[in-house]
């Protein structure tokens, strides 16, 4: 039997809080095959980073996986101990965090946590593990591996540091590599290299990515499938072209008009009127109909399935017909 190499099926993650469990992520399913990058795209607030999270198994003491499963090449990673998942963690599924200088450890040279990453999915010596970390931070376009290799992380710019972070997470040449936000916060020079970066890593190393971003332009140049995800729901997928040119959910719509366009530089930029709401918030029936400038009676009241439209196209939306 064939398995892709990431499936997530019905996947719902809550928090326990004071006043009661809230949902952050409800239903949410995913598969990646071998060399395909897949964008999870939402705005801030849409469950994108705790869904990432929740692959990982690195959600934090109140939130915990209500039901679903991971499979990772065919095994249930919600049914292995937390031995299995620090075997697999690193070595089979890496991830990128969305702020590098926060994730990585202050007190440590950037050289000696990539070196440590080696040693224990590898078992291999410390002299072996230098020489390849060393190879890695070349193999991100540093030219001062040496360097990079033995300074903290306070003593690095943020994009020097999102390489370093990158070259950690492949030290043990994952499967699939995670990418939450990689681009955030760095000026877009950087963000091009590194989106360039990934793309020739992926061909490279036959990785798979699961790129977590609310940049839809980072989208138009990465993606092979897209998932948008709304207050912790899907609500369209897709393959890239799909979404950008034939897109059939209203806030999908909405984020692709927000995109900033050189020919209307004197225009007003288009928004999407008012937030995502909280989890302890959710609306009754369509969660987006708040926002929505399609809202019905139906969309207040009753809430829409994920339903498949033709081939891997799926859509949430009572009107997913609709032309504006």
């Amino acid at each position: 039997m064939s398995f892709n190499l990431l499936d997530v099926k019905d996947l719902t993650t809550v928090f326990n809080t004071d006043t009661g469990d809230f949902t952050a992520v409800k239903d949410f399913n995913l598969s990646i095959d071998k060399g395909e990058i897949v964008c999870l795209v939402g705005e801030s607030g849409s469950g994108k980073s705790i869904t990432s999270l929740s692959i990982m198994k690195l959600l934090p003491s109140n939130g915990q996986i209500k039901s679903g499963e991971i499979l990772l090449n065919g095994k249930n990673i919600l049914r292995m101990s937390q031995r299995e998942i620090l075997k697999i963690r690193g070595k089979s599924i890496s991830m990128i965090f969305q702020d590098p200088m926060s994730s990585l450890d202050p007190v440590f040279t950037c050289g000696s946590q990539i070196v440590e990453t080696i040693i224990i999915h590898n078992k291999t010596s410390r002299g072996e593990a230098k020489v390849k970390a060393l190879r890695l931070l070349e193999k991100m376009k540093i030219h001062n591996p040496e360097t990079v290799y033995d300074s903290y992380p306070h003593e690095l710019s943020g994009g020097m540091c999102q390489r370093v972070m990158i070259a950690m997470a492949l030290s043990c040449e994952p499967d699939i590599l995670i990418a939450d936000e990689p681009t955030t916060a760095l000026d877009v020079t950087v963000q091009a290299d590194i989106l360039k970066l990934l793309r020739e890593l992926r061909d490279d190393f036959g990785m798979s990515i699961l790129l977590v971003t609310h940049d839809l332009g980072v989208v138009s140049e990465m993606a092979d499938q897209v998932i948008v995800m709304y207050a912790g729901e899907i609500v369209e997928t897709g393959d890239a072209p799909s979404i950008f040119y034939d897109s059939r959910h209203p806030y999908t719509k909405g984020l692709i008009r927000s995109v900033p366009k050189l020919d209307e530089k004197n225009k007003r930029l288009y928004s999407v009127e008012g937030s995502v709401p909280g989890i302890e918030s959710m609306p009754e029936g369509c969660r987006f109909h708040p926002r929505c400038p399609w809202a019905t009676n139906d969309c207040f009241h009753k809430e829409p399935i994920l339903e498949q439209i033709g081939g891997n196209r799926s859509v949430r939306c009572w009107h997913a017909n609709k032309e504006v």
